[in-house]
């Protein structure tokens, strides 16, 4: 199986391509650019990487997501978009007698795809396995592509 690595296209070719990552459409523009890199309060956050692959029966999607537990996932469907987000945190404290040591960690994401007019949307499966949250979209029948027929000719 191989799976092709989401490429982010020009805004002129959002009308031809089937996935549209909607997060990278409002965060990535020039505001951001321009802003300080590296820096903590520069607004950018960490995306998970996004694979996106198509078969004649389905669409597969990975998105890798390790640290997190199914838990803290929430997938929801709405006017045709497909939207991820996860969040996380811990908190340790320790006390002794002159000091409190603390610790804590905070951890979230938020992904959205346009989904293609072919997806089946009450048939999307998803599984969470090995940091690696799965998805499979299946196409509609007369969305499937249909083998060569050859014609008689009279």
């Amino acid at each position: 199986m191989s799976l092709v690595k989401f490429k982010r296209r020009p805004f002129g070719s959002l009308i031809t391509q089937d996935f549209f990552d909607m997060d990278d459409f409002f965060d990535d523009r020039n505001w951001v650019r321009n802003m300080i890199p590296d820096s903590f309060w520069n607004g950018k956050r960490s995306e998970p990487a996004l694979n996106i692959k198509e078969t004649d029966e389905d669409y597969e999607i990975e998105l890798a997501a390790p640290g997190f537990a199914k838990k803290d996932f929430e997938v929801t469907i709405d006017d045709n978009c497909l939207h991820i987000s996860a969040e996380k945190s811990t908190s340790e404290e320790e006390k002794e007698d002159n000091y409190t040591r603390q610790e804590f960690s905070y951890n979230a994401f938020q992904r959205s795809l346009r989904l293609p007019e072919n997806v089946k949307q009450e048939a999307i499966k998803a599984k969470y396995n090995d940091g690696i949250l799965s998805f499979k979209l299946a196409k509609k029948e007369e969305a499937k592509k249909l083998p060569p027929k050859k014609v008689k000719i009279a």
